[in-house]
């Protein structure tokens, strides 16, 4: 499946409690029913006073075209799509957002490992973008990534769900790559993983503890943003989206 993620920051002047009621009681609604939206789920902060961002909206698509139509293109963090929704979508973030302080990232979703059959409602998650190390090509840091972090990652205490999001323009995606680690308990989440407060985690046991020190032969730390939330699904597609099979 295709995926849009976008990392929500809020307006100058309103709270996180503000932009938290806006989004889910006002754009919420009308999300959901873009045009060619097959899954749309919305991610909260643990720690709004320490999270990088104010939440993260993931909006899933069969085909490429139908989330460029929609949502524009990865070169540009702004968009001016012309279907019916999607337009009022486009006019409703400028309630809202503030769209130049708004990363996002447009991918192609790999599911790595479902011990909850696609069912991601409630859970805990950590989602870090990617950055490769200086000397690093794209190619050479998803090769590492794939084939030699992946297998560490996915084995890590805790974790019952595990997707990687590669970028279907890298040249010009902010990102190299998303992982996200779903847990069902958020201590456990952070024992893994570390905290909201800092970029930088150091486990003490396990597979946790291999990942990490697999993490300084590919990527950036201090150059990767994370995120740890709990997710909401706003709109469930086929149990086929939800388990990543067209991934």
């Amino acid at each position: 499946m295709y995926k849009h993620v976008a990392l929500l920051v809020r307006q100058e002047g309103m709270s996180h409690e503000e932009f938290v009621e806006y989004w889910q009681e006002n754009h919420t609604p009308i999300a959901r029913e873009i045009e060619g939206v097959t899954r749309y789920q919305t991610v909260l902060p643990t720690d709004p006073e320490n999270a990088e961002f104010d939440g993260l909206a993931e909006l899933y698509f069969e085909s490429l075209d139908d989330l460029h139509a929609a949502l524009g293109s990865p070169g540009s963090r702004d968009y001016d799509p012309t279907k019916e929704v999607a337009a009022e979508a486009r006019e409703d973030v400028n309630n809202f957002l503030d769209v130049e302080e708004r990363p996002r990232f447009i991918g192609e979703e790999i599911v790595q490992k479902d011990e909850v059959d696609g069912d991601t409602d409630g859970l805990y998650k950590h989602s870090a973008f990617l950055v490769r190390q200086e000397g690093m090509s794209h190619e050479e840091f998803v090769e590492h990534w794939q084939e030699n972090h992946t297998p560490i990652a996915r084995e890590i205490e805790g974790v019952v769900r595990y997707a990687t999001v590669l970028p279907t323009d890298p040249e010009n995606a902010e990102f190299d790559g998303v992982a996200e680690l779903y847990f069902e308990d958020l201590e456990a989440l952070y024992d893994a993983l570390g905290s909201e407060g800092t970029r930088d985690y150091d486990p003490d046991r396990g597979k946790a503890k291999e990942a990490r020190e697999d993490v300084d032969n590919f990527l950036a730390v201090e150059e990767r943003p994370r995120f740890i939330g709990r997710e909401t699904v706003q709109k469930r597609g086929t149990d086929a989206t939800a388990r990543g099979d067209d991934a």
